[in-house]
């Protein structure tokens, strides 16, 4: 079976109701590269395997997202970051016919470079990077010290589709998120495993701190 059927086929498993299909197609039309049902489905099951309360998003798109995750962990309080406020109307108006209270969905709009300093550290069961490539090193870097020993920091389009895997690919995005899962498989104070549905999930999960 060829890479494109088993993507298909998963993406088929994945099914999302009327409110995800409505985001998903609203992504569609602004252009953002929402994540794939698979990568949805994985979402949704990793914020379920934590127990999440406390979700922190970077890059809140027109909801996909953060509507899979909140399926995962339905009492969870989701924060999440972009700059664009079109796109969280857009998400805001997903989240509301999902029937999440707004209470339950705080939208900050801003660059996330500026808002992430002053976030509380270790407060976030799982974060959640899905924005400019070009920032993902910096990203990631602030979310391990907001998520809690045990939570998971994971990192959406870590492959580049495909382009990561590929050595004749040399551009910065491609090299920075090389040189991020290199760092991350030595490092003893994560435990990271990419998983290749969609066009990659990265998913880092922070070790206590050596005694």
């Amino acid at each position: 079976m060829t890479t494109s059927l088993i993507a298909k086929y998963l993406d088929e498993l994945a099914a999302e109701d009327e409110v995800l299909t409505g985001a998903r197609d609203a992504s569609h039309e602004l252009g953002i590269a929402a994540v794939a049902p698979s990568v949805g489905a994985q979402l949704a099951a990793i914020a379920a395997a934590t127990q999440a309360q406390a979700i922190l998003e970077v890059g809140t798109g027109a909801g996909v997202s953060g509507l899979w995750l909140l399926r995962g962990a339905p009492q969870a309080t989701l924060t999440s970051i972009d700059t664009e406020l079109d796109h969280q109307q857009h998400a805001r108006a997903a989240f509301a016919k999902a029937g999440i209270p707004v209470t339950r969905a705080r939208l900050i709009t801003g660059r996330a470079r500026d808002v992430l300093p002053r976030m509380n550290e270790g407060s976030y069961d799982v974060v959640l990077v899905d924005a400019d490539p070009a920032g993902v090193l910096e990203y990631v870097e602030h979310a391990l010290s907001l998520v809690r020993v045990g939570g998971s920091v994971l990192v959406a389009h870590a492959l580049l589709g495909g382009r990561v895997a590929d050595p004749a690919q040399r551009d910065d995005a491609v090299g920075d998120l090389r040189d991020l899962l290199r760092a991350l498989s030595a490092s003893d104070a994560v435990q990271a495993a990419v998983s290749p549905v969609g066009d990659g999930l990265l998913q880092i999960v922070r070790r206590p701190d050596p005694a």
